[in-house]
Formats: C-alpha cells, structure tokens, sequence
C-alpha cells in the first residue's frame, strides 16, 4: 500500500483523563516495527472493560490514551520479520496475544501468554518500550496491546488473528473479546456437561453468550440472575430457561437458587464484576462438585471473600480470560463457526453508530438496553 512505511494520520477517540468525554482527534499512527502489525480497523464494538479503564478503575489505566479492544480491520503494513499475515488481510487484534513459544503456549494448561505483555500492561511496543500514537510529537498510551478506537492502530504480530476474508467485519469484529469470553468460559473454563444446572449473573453480552454456550453443551437449566426484569424476553432467545431478579427476595440470592435447586447448581458464571455477587455465585453451587468461574472484571483493589468451608466441602472456585480460548488459533475457527451459522453474533447487536458518535454510544451502554454497539470507523 502507498503508506507502507510513511506515518498516517488519521481520527481517533482519545481519552485524555478518566471520566471526561473522549475527543476525536487526528493523530499520528507511526508505522510497525520488527515483529509489529499496522491494521485499518473498520468496525469497533464498544466493552465494558473499554469503560471500566476509562472510568478510571483499572490499575493499568493509563492517560491519554486510545481505549478499543473489539474490532476487525485489514493489514495494512508489516514490520520486519513478520510472516503470518500480510497486507490486505482481514484480522482481528486480539488482546490475548499468542506467541506459541513462551512458558505459558507451551504448558498447553493456559490461553495467557507471557510474549507481549510486560510492553502491554503499560501502554507501549515491546521493540523499544514506546507508543505509536502521537498528537503533535505528544505520545498517546495504547491500551491492552490493541487500541481499535483508530482508524489505524499498531500491534505485535502474536496479537493478529487472520480471519476468512468472506466474514462480514462489522458482525465478526464482537469475536475480539466478549463473545468468546462467554462461550468459552462454559466449553473451556468450566467444561460443561450434558444435563448440568447452570446460573449465569449478569445479562449483558457476556452473560448472553454463556447462555448461549450453555445451551449448545446440553444444559438441563440455564438460570438467569438480573436486576433487571427487561432483560428475560432477550435472554431467553439466548437459552436461559428461567429468570430470577434478586430484587423479587428477602433472602440472599445464593439461598434462593439453591431451594430452587435441590442443594445447588452445577456451574455457576459471574459476568459482572462484583465481589458479593461472585461470593453468592460461589455459594450457590452444589455441595461436592459445584464450579463457580469468575468472569466479570471486579475494580482496582477489590477482594474475594467466602468461608473455607465452602471449598473444603467441594465446591471449587475458578476464573477465565477470552474464555480460554487462545486467540490466533482458534479466533479464525470461531468466525468459521459463525460462518455456517454454528454461534450467534448478530443478535448481540442493538446499535450501529459512527467513531463521531461514540460518548453517545457509551451512554447507551450504560443504560442497560445496548447489548453490543458497532462503530463503523469511516463515514
């Protein structure tokens, strides 16, 4: 492409400081180094965790940066070295990375990688430990090795999945992160069985898509916790077969489901992020054998709590992250599922906007009737 080894300009939504309106900005994107991937996204979705660092809960969060972890573009130039993907191949950056030779791909006991991270976790490339992004000479942090709130954005190459180029960008840019997570929290994380008894806490995309995962494993009951009574027509079609509002009760949520349940459920998920809901999660499940994954993403500082008892009785607590699945092998297996109509992927999409739009977006996140909004980055 032309602008092979040139800097690009082009508009991004910046994050100067926590809780103020993102800014769309032009900014200077260098390009890739060694081992180092420049992408044209064309579709982002919008996360939860894209609003957890912005809002300033994150450890990690740092400022100015380009929030963005849910999108698909195309290459457009490649750093030295890299063979896996070429320009004008259709990706999806993956925040998970994958390298394939670290202690962790090796153990073949984890998705997690050890490659990238160190440069990840604080906003920067590995190759010399700074940032791409640029307004004006002022360097912009990336954020979780992918910042797709840019027209174009730099990654390492162990975080580029290489997709069918058929797959649709503006549907398949949701297999980055929160679909995944659900569904593999049930396939992978938890292994769910044939006939189990499933509580799933929280109904946002995430939750849906273990719903949805638990379905497809042959769950018996897929029992859906929300404080909110709108969200059970939606979470229905997903595969929760009933419907419990903790609101609706005197007694604490992880009694209700076990009366209702004769002891316990078999797995139980917690798709929020708060530590009494997964201390309740935890509780709920059967004595002997329960599972209870921690998939939501609690705050900055925040404890897990619960008597020994629980444990030693049987019941064990796990977490996930991208719900084990390790992205550049298996994301591309994903969309073919979503090609032969195998996983859903659009019915997790209530709105499509534009990058100019996107603190409107956000707003509707917040308000609970936004599953997953697409952004589509060039007007």
């Amino acid at each position: 492409m032309a602008t092979e080894g040139q800097v690009i300009t082009c508009k991004a939504a910046v994050a100067w400081e926590p809780n103020k309106p993102l800014v769309i900005e032009d900014v200077q994107v260098a390009p890739p180094q060694a081992g180092e991937v420049r992408i044209k996204i064309l579709f982002t979705a919008l996360c939860h965790t894209d609003a957890y660092t912005w809002g300033g809960k994150d450890p990690e969060g740092l400022f100015p940066c380009i929030l963005g972890h849910e999108a698909a573009g195309i290459v457009e130039s490649v750093g030295e070295g890299v063979t896996e993907v070429q320009p004008g191949d259709h990706v999806i950056p993956c925040y998970q990375a994958e390298c394939g030779e670290c202690k962790f791909c090796k153990s073949g006991k984890t998705n997690l990688c050890g490659k990238v991270r160190g440069a990840t976790g604080v906003g920067v490339m590995m190759n010399d430990k700074k940032s791409r992004f640029s307004i004006n000479g002022k360097p912009l942090y990336h954020f979780m090795g992918t910042s797709t709130f840019s027209q174009y954005t730099v990654v390492h190459d162990v975080s580029v999945a290489k997709i069918d180029p058929q797959a649709p960008l503006d549907k398949v840019c949701l297999l980055g992160c929160g679909v995944p997570t659900g569904l593999g929290a049930v396939w992978n994380t938890a292994k769910v069985e044939p006939g189990s008894i499933v509580a799933i806490f929280g109904l946002g995309t995430v939750g849906l898509a273990v719903a949805e995962g638990a379905k497809a494993a042959g769950a018996s009951r897929v029992i859906g916790i929300d404080i909110d009574n709108k969200k059970f027509d939606t979470a229905k079609k997903f595969g929760v077969t009933e419907f419990i509002n903790p609101k609706d009760h005197d007694k604490p949520i992880q009694q209700v489901i076990v009366d209702l349940t004769d002891g316990g459920v078999d797995y139980s998920f917690e798709c929020i992020g708060n530590v009494s809901v997964m201390r309740a999660a935890l509780e709920c499940c059967h004595k002997g054998w329960g599972t209870s994954v921690i998939v939501g993403v609690a705050a900055s500082g925040q404890e897990i709590s619960t008597r020994p008892f629980q444990l030693v009785t049987g019941r064990v607590w796990k977490g996930t992250a991208f719900g084990g699945f390790k992205s550049r092998s298996q994301v591309p297996w994903l969309v073919e599922k979503y090609m032969k109509k195998e996983i859903k992927v659009d019915e997790y999409i209530t709105h499509s906007m534009t990058l100019g739009e996107i603190n409107e977006a956000f707003h509707l996140m917040h308000e609970g009737a936004c599953l997953r909004c697409v952004l589509k980055m060039y007007d």
